[in-house]
């Protein structure tokens, strides 16, 4: 069954302020999880509000919040623009965190998940919000210097394409050493693919260069993310149960 259709909320950061967010819930809300999901550069558009929806039909509570304030774009040079005038701390340590504080309200474990640019706020945001439960990575990270491995507690899986020109092997091949070496539970998979191919919208000549949508992975690469949250998120029965 489908949810009920998303709608805009807001909600308080840590430091009072009140920022907005899109809002998805499953049909049966009780007990479920949550997810916050991090746009990529472009804002708050339909394919990442298409991402949290997807998430409550599997049956989560999913929040986007809106990192942009109201801003979104088609176009690549205003995506950087906006992109490079975030500030990236206070997004991972106000924003999102605020977001996995209002979700918590609602369910004990919440997860976060982001795509390229929300990729790397995914991994910020783990490494200073211990109240997460689990991380998805697709495609993205930052400067392996501003992550601090050591206090990410959360089980991590990433996503990542073997053709990326704007995360290369070399990169997911260092981020994972690190991982590895601070004892993260980091679950990282390759797929020959370009970037952003999990992004429906990423087809034909208006896509950005080095950018392809390509279904049979995003479909592999789904299938592994809800089996991870499903294992990480939901309550694991024992065999005595």
């Amino acid at each position: 069954m489908k949810p009920t259709p998303g709608s805009m909320i807001t909600f308080r950061r840590p430091d009072g302020q009140e920022v907005s967010g899109y809002l998805a819930t499953p049909h049966n809300a009780e007990g479920a999880p949550a997810i916050v999901v991090i746009q990529e550069w472009w804002g708050l558009n339909d394919q990442i509000l298409g991402v949290a929806d997807r998430l409550a039909q599997s049956g989560y509570l999913a929040l986007v919040p809106d990192l942009y304030r109201g801003k979104a774009t088609a176009e690549e040079e205003e995506a950087h623009h906006l992109m490079t005038g975030l500030d990236f701390g206070d997004a991972a340590s106000q924003d999102i965190r605020g977001a996995v504080q209002y979700l918590k309200q609602r369910t004990e474990r919440v997860g976060v998940t982001g795509f390229c640019m929300g990729g790397a706020l995914t991994l910020l945001a783990l490494s200073q919000d211990p109240g997460v439960s689990a991380g998805v990575v697709w495609y993205g990270c930052p400067p392996l210097e501003y992550i601090d491995a050591t206090k990410i507690k959360a089980p991590l899986l990433g996503h990542w394409a073997t053709q990326d020109a704007f995360f290369p092997a070399a990169t997911v091949d260092a981020l994972e050493a690190k991982l590895r070496e601070a004892n993260v539970d980091a679950e990282f998979h390759r797929y020959l693919a370009h970037h952003a191919f999990a992004n429906e919208t990423a087809v034909g000549p208006g896509r950005i260069a080095g950018t392809q949508f390509d279904p049979v992975w995003a479909q592999l690469a789904w299938d592994r993310t809800l089996t991870f949250l499903g294992r990480t998120l939901w309550p694991q029965k024992t065999a005595a149960e």
